[in-house]
């Protein structure tokens, strides 16, 4: 029997009242007057021994995707992963296809790709954004790897400057990601052999 009715395990905010969630504590107002969610996932210790992990970011904002860079390896070795693999492209455009040839000739248990493309005066920044996005979730399923996005997509080089900073480093967290899709991807292969 369950502990609690079908609607209310699927809608657990049905007859709670909003203020019950935490959700403004999840945000950070900036100085500019927008939030960033502050909310992660929780964190699993995960062993990254013997898992190979690649990144390849683009150079284009080269010092914020360098913050990036560095707190995704300082992560993944603290996990005990080996030092990844890292390759370069000019931009953010680039990432699926260098994805793509690396994956064709070599075998990685994750990769994560990085990226900082921040809004100009046209529409751009959305169309490389969602176009990654979509070329690179396509890529990890057919070529059944972990590819992890990360490619940040910001109105501001402040919000930018405030997601790859020392406060709050979205490298960390795409490392993380990339340590537990590796060992999820693992714990199945294993399975079905």
């Amino acid at each position: 029997m369950f502990p609690a009715s079908p609607a209310a395990i699927s809608e657990p905010w049905r007859g709670r009242n909003p203020s019950q969630f935490p959700v403004a504590s999840l945000r950070r107002t900036r100085l500019d007057g927008r939030s960033m969610s502050l909310d992660t996932p929780s964190q699993l210790a995960i062993d990254g021994s013997g898992l190979r992990f690649a990144i390849i970011a683009a150079r284009f904002n080269e010092a914020l995707v360098d913050s990036l860079v560095a707190h995704a390896c300082q992560t993944l070795q603290a996990a005990g992963a080996a030092t990844p693999l890292i390759e370069r492209v000019p931009g953010s455009a680039e990432l699926p296809y260098a994805t793509s040839a690396l994956l064709e000739h070599s075998a990685f248990d994750a990769v994560i790709v990085i990226g900082v493309v921040i809004a100009g005066d046209t529409n751009h920044h959305n169309l490389i954004g969602d176009s990654t996005a979509i070329a690179l979730q396509d890529l990890s399923i057919r070529k059944q790897v972990p590819i992890i996005n990360g490619i940040l997509v910001v109105n501001t080089l402040a919000q930018a400057q405030a997601r790859a900073g020392e406060a709050i480093n979205r490298g960390q967290e795409f490392a993380r990601a990339a340590l537990e899709m590796a060992r999820f991807k693992q714990k199945w292969t294993t399975k079905n052999q």
